[in-house]
């Protein structure tokens, strides 16, 4: 046997543990699993942090799981741990990180919801490949996932990623944080009012009353999918929406202790099935689809299947093309120079290859240099004047699918230094990256600068562009006859970070 994966999820319900085998053709083989209830959402959703008591039971678990791991050989330190919605929200995460280290072993990373969001993503993906009839390519689809402490939304349409949301709603966080008792009648109040203010910020994205396909993940929605749906193949269910209606509407009226008795399902989880529900069914009546399709996996599976895939180019490129596709959503959001940054775009990755062996660069950063040519004038929908600066804001408050936070950080920055006569290492926020991602943010700003410079006028008059290296010089090879005075001015202006970052005079032809 090859040696076992292991992932952990701290989530705000519970406490999960996966362990597989992976095998030679990419699959795996499920070899142990565990689940146990904390309440770190009620703690964290009404008080702002873990009490005492929360935490004591959850190093007491982590020490079962750490047990169950060195039946499989594994040691802490190689096992994948993952904290969602409930430590990210918590006051005291740092101290409940430490503790979990110093008593188990284990290291502790709190994910974002755009993280959770991609490991969903790589999930439903995994299940529905090979399948045309449910494939998410050409399809106007939403992928849907109700957590504890958040609910886990992506529109895709016609295949490619047009908005990616991790919204404030959970079946933990009712009841406690949201201020609202949990109640059926006020619980339904209050997912109604929610969706309602969200609705016309997702219509912006993706047409709702169009969509073909919806995809639900989770629990909740599995049960219903067991219960009143029929199988496509292994793994994946398909549920009716009237038949999910009716039993959601069920599930309204019984008691938790006659979920327990009727679903075999655990107290905890029984106690939170109403309301998961309930936010699912509100959520599908935003559209007009007759089915949902119901996967059996989780975010431990993404977590899995992520390892996977990464030596996978073919993956990875089509992965870094739907990251591409929801950064220009983004730009068609704020109403954008969307010709621009497409050209400015393609200049950026030329320039990117041509320069391949100065950069020390791989191709994770040369996806940022992309989404950051396509986004760094988005700042020209609050302001023209200092946009530069404007774009960084909007930039570092959106949610951009398939990109952890200090890479929105990375992007931020380099739309704010890609015009302008301030420079990165003159600001404090900046010295304090680490030096790994300053030194990406000033090569790829010193890249889009030049590339930026070559569209001055936003005519995009140059049909080819052709780059080679002589000496200490980058010439520039531009066919047809053009007046390039705007361009030489702007070369001049704004490549002074490029000459200094790679020591390469720039030459107009």
């Amino acid at each position: 046997m090859q040696n076992p994966e292991a992932v952990i999820e701290i989530a705000s319900t519970g406490l999960r543990l996966l362990v597989v085998e992976i095998l030679s053709d990419g699959k795996w083989n499920t070899l142990d699993r565990s689940e146990m209830p904390v309440s770190l959402g009620r703690d964290v959703f009404t008080t702002g942090s873990v009490q005492r008591t929360t935490l004591v039971q959850c190093l007491h678990i982590l020490g079962r799981f750490r047990e169950q791991l060195a039946s499989w050989g594994i040691e802490p330190k190689d096992a994948t741990v993952i904290a969602t919605a409930a430590l990210r929200e918590a006051r005291d995460s740092d101290s409940i990180i430490d503790r979990i280290f110093v008593k188990t072993g284990f290291t502790v990373r709190i994910i974002d919801g755009i993280e959770e969001n991609r490991l969903t993503y790589l999930a439903v993906r995994e299940h529905l490949k090979d399948r045309k009839s449910v494939s998410l390519d050409g399809k106007d689809s939403i992928i849907l996932e109700v957590g504890g402490g958040s609910t886990e939304m992506m529109l895709i349409k016609k295949g490619s990623m047009a908005g990616v949301h991790s919204l404030r709603i959970g079946t933990a966080r009712l009841g406690h944080g949201a201020g609202v008792t949990a109640s059926a009648d006020n619980a339904r109040r209050y997912i109604s009012q929610f969706i309602l203010n969200t609705k016309a910020t997702l219509n912006e994205e993706l047409d709702l009353a169009k969509v073909k396909q919806f995809v639900a993940v989770g629990g909740d929605v599995q049960l219903a999918a067991i219960n009143y749906g029929k199988p496509v193949s292994t793994f994946l269910w398909e549920i009716s929406r009237i038949d999910f209606e009716r039993f959601a509407q069920e599930i309204q009226e019984y008691s938790t202790d006659e979920i327990v008795a009727r679903f075999k399902i655990s107290y905890n989880d029984a106690q939170q099935l109403a309301t998961g529900l309930l936010i699912y069914k509100m959520f599908i009546q935003l559209t007009n689809v007759e089915k949902i399709l119901v996967p059996e996996t989780n975010i431990r599976d993404g977590l899995i299947f992520s390892k996977i895939t990464e030596p996978d180019a073919r993956l990875q490129l089509d992965f870094y093309k739907q990251i591409a596709a929801a950064a220009r959503n983004l730009l068609r959001k704020f109403h954008g120079d969307e010709e621009h940054a497409e050209y400015v775009a393609a200049i950026s990755l030329k320039i990117f290859d041509a320069l391949q062996s100065e950069l020390a660069l791989d191709d994770r950063a040369r996806m940022l240099l992309e989404v950051a040519a396509i986004l760094h004038d988005i700042g020209m929908f609050i302001r023209m004047e200092n946009h530069h600066l404007h774009g960084a804001y909007i930039i570092s408050n959106s949610e951009l699918f398939g990109l952890r936070k200090h890479e929105i950080t990375i992007i931020a920055e380099i739309a704010k230094y890609h015009r302008g006569s301030m420079k990165p290492e003159s600001d404090d926020m900046f010295q304090m990256l680490p030096r790994q991602d300053r030194m990406t943010i000033i090569k790829l700003t010193s890249i889009l600068r030049l590339a930026d410079a070559l569209d001055r006028a936003h005519t995009q008059k140059f049909d080819d562009i052709k780059l080679s290296l002589q000496k200490d010089s980058l010439i520039i090879h531009t066919s047809g006859k053009h007046n390039t005075v705007l361009e030489k001015q702007a070369i001049l202006e704004k490549t002074g970070m490029f000459e200094s970052a790679f020591g390469y005079k720039i030459v107009l032809s």
